[in-house]
């Protein structure tokens, strides 16, 4: 059994309409060694030890330093993966429109996104699942609240873009099937958070 533990990264500084790559905050530093606590104590009821489970992060800096509370703790290295990276804004879009933006995504389905945004949103979505799907390896994994949704979404069979409200820090365990075939096991915790 393969497990999928998608961490989502802690509050940035900045949001998406004033910041490409923002770092975190002092309280996204706080979620982010509370999450490292307690994703060692999830790691201890698996079969195997914590140096055999793989690290994972989105290249934005917020995930890079959320997973560097982690692998701090347990001495891992970090692998940066493109596909477990926030959904990309259309590109021209100036950073003022890019929250009006996502919020109409965050709206609707992703049929509907890629209806009206095109290839490279359909790019992405398929790359993210069909990564996710391959994992052969018990993997924690410090992405974004979209990213984290979308594959929430294939293992449920939910079209939605949102799902679950995931609290910054949250932790979502997925279970990869020896077919690739994702099943959710836990949603995480949620709170209302801004998307940043």
């Amino acid at each position: 059994m393969t497990r999928l533990y998608l961490v989502r990264h802690g509050r940035a500084a900045a949001g998406w309409d004033t910041a490409l790559d923002p770092a975190l905050d002092d309280l996204g530093r706080e979620q982010s060694a509370a999450a490292a606590s307690r994703l060692i104590v999830l790691l201890q009821d698996t079969k195997w030890s914590i140096t055999d489970v793989d690290v994972v992060s989105s290249p934005l800096r917020r995930c890079q330093e959320t997973a560097a509370a982690y692998t701090t703790v347990t001495g891992q290295t970090v692998r940066l993966e493109p596909c477990v990276a926030e959904i990309p804004s259309p590109v021209g879009m100036t950073l003022a429109d890019r929250s009006l933006w996502l919020r109409e995504v965050m709206q609707g389905g992703w049929a509907a996104v890629f209806a009206a945004q095109g290839d490279a949103y359909h790019h992405f979505h398929s790359q993210l699942v069909q990564w996710a799907s391959g994992v052969r390896r018990d993997t924690v994994v410090f992405s974004h609240f979209i990213a984290i949704n979308a594959l929430i979404g294939a293992a449920t069979g939910d079209d939605r873009v949102v799902i679950r409200s995931l609290d910054n820090a949250s932790i979502t365990t997925l279970h990869v099937d020896d077919d690739g075939r994702l099943t959710l096991v836990d949603g995480g915790a949620e709170a209302d958070t801004l998307i940043r």
